[in-house]
C-alpha cells in the first residue's frame, strides 16, 4: 500500500472514531468510566519493539481510550471553566494540524500572519480594546498573565533606569504587585515565573471583589516604588469583576502598570447587556484571557493583549541570524514566549468569522442564562443554598454543612449524569458550577438539577438550615 493510501485510512478511522465520540456526548456519563490503571493496562507497558500501521494505531486510541476519557465538551459538564469546541473551530483546529506551520515568522507563513493579524484586531474590536494594543496567541491563561506581567515588569523597570532584558534582577529596584485576597492562583504562578516573587494581597469583599480603599491606601503608602496593580474579571467562584474605574484610576495616579487577569470574564465586554460589569476595563494597560473557554475554540488557545506593543515585543521579543526576521511589521513570535507554536489563532479567526460580532455576543450571553437556571433550580432542593450573587456564568452551592456538600458531590458525579466541581470558597465547601460551553441547552440544565436533587436526597437531610451563615 502506498502512502497516500495510508494516511487516508489513518485519516478516514481518525474521522470515524472523532464522530463517534462527539455523537456519543449527549448520552455517555459525564465522567471518566475507567481509572488510570486500567487505562495503563490498555495503553502501557514496553515499548515495542516493532511498530504498527498508523489506522491500526488510530483505532486502538478511538475504540480504547474513550472508557478512560471526561466528556468536557458535554452541555452538562460544568467544573474547570473548560468551555466546550464550536464546530468551526474544531474543523478550523483539524486543518492546523494538517498544514503543520511554525507559526512564529510573519513572513514565512503568510496565511497564518494575515489570519492572526486579523484575529487580534477583531478582538480588540469586539472586547474594546486600545486598537494597535499588542496580542499574541498563547497556550493559555497562565501564559497570558505571565506575558502580561513580564511586559510590565520590564516596562516599569525601564522608567526606574533598569535594563532588565541586559542586567536581569539582582540588584533590581523591586517590583511591587500588589492582588485581590481571591485572584486566581495563576497569578502567583506567573509572579514566580518572573522572579517577582509572592504579591501583596488586599482584601475583597465577600463576593472576591478587590477592596479599593484598601488598594489606595497599599498604592500611597510606597507612591514611588514601581509598581504593578491585578484585578480580575469574573472570579473564579462568583462570577464577580473588580470596580474597574476606580481601582485602575487610583493606581494610574500612582503611576502602577494594571494587568487584568480575565479568562473567562474579559469576554463580558463583548456583551451591551453584560458590558456594565467590565466598566472601565478597557483602561487597564495589559489584559488576559481564554479563547478555550468562553469563546469556545479547542485547546489550547490564551490570548495576551498589552496595550504598548512595544513593551511586548521588548518582553517577549528575540533574534537569530538564521531567521527571517520582520523588522517593520514584528514577528508573532515576539509576542509570546515561545519561538515554535502551532497556529493558534487560526480556530479563533474562523469562529470569530462564523459568528460575526451578533453571534459572539448571542453566545457570551447565552452562557449566562443556564446560570440563572441553575440558582433558580437550586433554591427549590431543601437544605441547598446558593452563595453568590449570580451576575455572570458562576454559581456556588453549599448545604447545611461541608460534610454533607462533600457527599452530595461525590454521589453527583457517582451518578455521572453531570460534573459539578467540588470548591472550597470563603471556608467553605462547596460544589461549583461554571458554564462554559456553547452547547449547554435548558434540557442539560434541568437533568443536572434532577441529578443534584437525587443526590441530596439520597444524602439525608443533613443539619438545620439555619445553621448557614452569610
Amino acid at each position: 500500500m502506498d502512502e497516500r493510501a495510508l494516511r487516508d485510512r489513518a485519516l478516514d478511522a481518525a474521522m470515524r472514531h472523532a464522530r463517534a465520540w462527539l455523537d456519543g456526548l449527549g448520552t455517555r456519563p459525564v465522567p471518566a468510566q475507567a481509572s488510570v490503571e486500567q487505562m495503563l493496562e490498555v495503553f502501557g507497558g514496553p515499548l515495542p519493539e516493532n511498530g504498527s500501521d498508523a489506522e491500526a494505531v488510530i483505532d486502538c486510541l478511538g475504540a480504547q481510550a474513550p472508557p478512560g476519557l471526561v466528556a468536557m465538551g458535554s452541555g452538562r459538564f460544568f467544573g474547570f471553566v473548560i468551555g466546550g469546541t464550536h464546530p468551526a473551530a474544531l474543523a478550523a483546529d483539524w486543518l492546523v494540524s494538517a498544514w503543520d506551520q511554525n507559526a512564529g515568522l510573519r513572513q514565512v507563513t503568510t496565511a497564518n500572519s494575515a489570519i492572526e493579524e486579523t484575529a487580534a484586531a477583531w478582538l480588540l474590536e469586539l472586547l474594546g480594546l486600545p486598537a494597535g494594543s499588542g496580542v499574541g496567541f498563547v497556550t493559555g491563561c497562565t501564559m497570558a498573565n505571565f506575558t502580561g506581567l513580564a511586559a510590565a515588569r520590564g516596562a516599569l523597570l525601564r522608567k526606574v533606569g533598569w535594563d532588565a532584558a541586559r542586567d536581569g534582577l539582582f540588584g533590581a529596584p523591586r517590583v511591587r504587585v500588589l492582588v485581590g485576597a481571591q485572584r486566581h492562583d495563576t497569578v502567583d504562578l506567573a509572579l514566580r515565573y518572573l522572579g517577582l516573587g509572592a504579591p501583596e494581597v488586599i482584601a475583597a469583599d465577600a463576593q472576591g471583589r478587590i477592596d479599593v480603599a484598601a488598594l489606595a491606601a497599599a498604592l500611597a503608602a510606597h507612591a514611588d516604588a514601581p509598581t504593578i496593580v491585578c484585578l480580575q474579571a469574573g472570579n473564579l467562584h462568583s462570577g464577580a469583576f473588580d470596580d474597574f474605574d476606580a481601582a485602575i484610576a487610583s493606581a494610574h495616579r500612582h503611576g502602577a502598570w494594571v494587568h487584568v487577569d480575565g479568562a473567562f470574564g474579559l469576554w463580558a465586554a463583548a456583551s451591551p447587556a453584560l458590558r456594565p460589569l467590565a466598566a472601565g476595563l478597557h483602561r487597564a494597560d495589559s489584559w488576559a484571557t481564554d479563547a478555550h473557554k468562553t469563546l469556545n475554540v479547542p485547546y489550547d488557545c490564551g490570548v495576551a493583549i498589552v496595550r504598548d506593543a512595544a513593551a511586548l515585543r521588548a518582553a517577549m521579543g528575540m533574534h537569530g541570524d538564521y531567521l527571517l526576521m520582520d523588522a517593520a511589521g514584528g514577528d508573532p513570535h515576539e509576542r509570546v514566549p515561545e519561538l515554535s507554536r502551532r497556529a493558534r489563532a487560526v480556530p479563533t479567526w474562523a469562529l470569530l468569522r462564523c459568528l460575526g460580532r451578533a453571534g459572539v455576543i448571542a453566545l457570551v450571553e447565552r452562557l449566562c442564562a443556564p446560570a440563572r437556571a441553575f440558582a433558580d433550580g437550586v433554591a427549590t432542593i431543601p437544605g441547598a443554598r446558593v452563595l453568590n450573587a449570580v451576575c455572570y456564568t458562576q454559581v456556588c452551592i453549599a448545604f447545611e454543612n461541608d460534610e454533607r456538600t462533600r457527599t452530595i458531590g461525590q454521589r453527583l458525579m457517582a451518578d455521572g449524569t453531570a460534573w459539578i466541581t467540588g470548591s472550597l470558597w470563603q471556608g467553605r465547601a462547596v460544589l461549583r458550577i461554571s458554564v462554559s460551553n456553547w452547547a449547554t441547552t435548558n434540557e442539560d440544565v434541568a437533568r443536572s438539577l434532577a441529578a443534584l436533587r437525587r443526590a441530596a436526597e439520597a444524602s439525608g437531610s443533613g443539619v438545620a438550615r439555619t445553621t448557614l451563615q452569610g
